[in-house]
């Protein structure tokens, strides 16, 4: 193949669905006749492999990880007021749910920032806090990689942007 290889061995990289994951080989196999050329993809947090071939890895959304700049962007983002929609609560998970899958950090602050309850706010119900931990922890797995820091710092510095009133 004459294509580029967009990602090497070690590096990190973002599956919109996923989050983030550590490219581990690129490998051929024989799919239905085929010969492709994949990328075997791990996901530590979901205990999960994903291979994905070469040639619709930028079709897929696979990316590298973010900038430091885009990263600021994004806790600029969780440092913003909330914006919540008075809509049923149904469109708006689909809403959030397409803002996560979408893998933009911006997009997945903007989720994390108007879910967020500081303490002496009302509670949220089972799916809000299901869909705000979804997004906190995609977010904190990309900047933790970013700030090669783990999961458990990152989620703290988030927590902490969105303290600050």
């Amino acid at each position: 193949m004459a294509e580029q290889m967009l990602f090497n061995p070690g590096d990190f990289v973002v599956y919109p669905t996923h989050g983030v994951g550590e490219v581990l080989r690129v490998e051929e196999e024989e799919i239905a006749g085929h010969q492709l050329e994949l990328f075997v993809i791990n996901f530590d947090r979901d205990r999960m492999t994903l291979r994905i071939p070469v040639n619709k890895a930028a079709n897929s959304g696979l990316r590298k990880l973010s900038s430091k700049k885009r990263m600021d962007e994004a806790m600029q983002t969780l440092k913003g007021r909330p914006r919540v929609k008075r809509t049923m609560w149904s469109r708006r998970a689909a809403e959030y749910d397409l803002k996560i899958n979408s893998g933009d950090p911006i997009l997945i602050a903007e989720v994390v920032r108007d879910l967020h309850r500081n303490v002496g706010q009302p509670d949220q119900s089972f799916s809000e806090r299901q869909i705000y931990e979804q997004a906190r922890d995609r977010l904190a797995s990309e900047v933790a990689a970013v700030d090669k820091t783990d999961m458990e710092k990152a989620t703290t510095k988030l927590e902490q942007i969105l303290q600050v009133d």
